[in-house]
């Protein structure tokens, strides 16, 4: 399994991702699930995959090889990131039908979730969810953050902590303590994480890291917040049944 956030912000997006998959117990392996398509000055483009690894490779491919054609649609000439949504839901429908058509009367699940989020000159930050039938909704200012893949650990810090206009480095450690809650409780979720905060207006991947089990912010915030939950769970006062 998998699971990657993203957010959309007054001030930019931030986008986490585990990059573990699994088909079983004794086949755990590490794939990147956070991808950039990027254009000089003009426009950012990230992609996070959950769901289905050969479905998400496959669709990923496509995208970079038609990104190689000017002549036909793509990541890097479409006009908008709503086009841009489009052209994915479109890769999503061909990939899995394609797959699926090959499997008749099989049982394997080709699906996979996607989210989109970027900017390209001309408008603003924009962030979409693609579901398996190519269709896509858009985050909001009160829906700021789409999660994909094993979501339920990580969603009541995000949650009780954001909104629409929290800055990007508060945002950012909302996100990696999310992450941290879906690790402590999920084996199918694991490190490295791949991360990515990108300032509106910027056009640039430069705040963009790999982090893994040593990395001492990750270390120093996990540590910080458990042993914060820890003592605040010990100032409760305790329930009073007598009364």
């Amino acid at each position: 399994m998998t699971y990657c956030v993203a957010m959309r912000l007054s001030s930019g997006l931030v986008f986490v991702s585990d990059s573990r998959t699994n088909a079983g117990v004794d086949h755990i392996s590490t794939f990147r699930k956070l991808h950039v398509f990027h254009h000089s000055d003009e426009r950012v483009l990230v992609l996070q995959s959950a769901g289905n690894l050969a479905t998400t490779q496959s669709i990923i491919s496509l995208l970079h090889r038609r990104c190689l054609d000017d002549q036909r649609e793509n990541l890097l000439n479409v006009e908008s990131m709503y086009d841009a949504a489009s052209l994915l839901g479109e890769t999503v429908r061909e990939v899995i039908a394609r797959d699926s058509g090959a499997n008749q009367g099989g049982t394997t699940d080709f699906s996979c979730n996607l989210l989109l989020g970027g900017q390209i000159k001309g408008e603003g930050l924009r962030l979409f969810h693609i579901y398996p039938q190519g269709n896509f909704i858009e985050a909001t200012h009160d829906t700021p953050y789409f999660q994909v893949g094993e979501s339920k650990y990580g969603k009541p810090i995000i949650d009780r902590v954001l909104n629409f206009d929290t800055p990007l480095d508060q945002a950012m450690q909302c996100a990696l303590i999310s992450m941290d809650s879906t690790l402590r409780s999920n084996l199918s979720v694991g490190l490295p994480l791949d991360v990515l905060t990108y300032p509106v207006d910027s056009y640039s991947t430069a705040q963009q890291y790999r982090i893994t089990e040593t990395h001492p912010y990750f270390d120093m915030i996990r540590k910080g917040w458990g042993e914060g939950l820890l003592s605040i769970f010990a100032q409760l006062p305790p329930l009073k049944l007598d009364e």
